[in-house]
């Protein structure tokens, strides 16, 4: 019976021991919480007051800028009183420049031996070849001696 009485107390002991350690730990992180709880709302708080300085900053307008001193009056526009003489005073009308029209002094109708003479017998068979007639190479011959004069 002693044996039960001495475990009973000491199991008493150590329970209520045990349950204020708890307790104490608790409340010690509780108030680390309550302290970086604290902390943070006082940034939060700082950073607020930034943004609304901020915006206070925006939101002010500068004065109005004044009015000009020269009084100017304007004109009344109608678009139907168009006239180059209006819109365009110093231009003066240019006369047509008359072109003269050069004379072709080669004769319409060149013959295939003049053709060769003035490009060659091997050119005159590739224009051949190419445009499908002698007449249309003899045509190029005229073309090409309108260019040299």
């Amino acid at each position: 019976m002693k044996l039960w009485l001495t475990t009973a107390i000491a199991l008493v002991v150590f329970t209520g021991c045990a349950s204020r350690t708890q307790n104490i730990q608790l409340q010690n992180k509780n108030a680390r919480q309550a302290l970086l709880i604290q902390q943070q709302q006082a940034q939060i708080d700082a950073l607020q007051a930034k943004i609304d300085a901020k915006a206070k900053a925006k939101v002010r307008q500068s004065a109005m800028p004044k009015a000009p001193k020269k009084n100017v009056k304007l004109k009344k526009v109608e678009d139907n009183n168009y006239s180059s003489g209006y819109m365009y005073p110093g231009e003066k009308k240019k006369k047509p420049i008359k072109v003269a029209q050069a004379t072709t002094s080669t004769s319409s109708s060149m013959d295939k031996a003049e053709c060769i003479a003035m490009i060659g017998a091997d050119k005159f068979e590739k224009y051949t070849q190419m445009f499908g007639s002698e007449a249309a190479s003899i045509k190029r011959c005229t073309m090409l001696k309108a260019m040299k004069q």
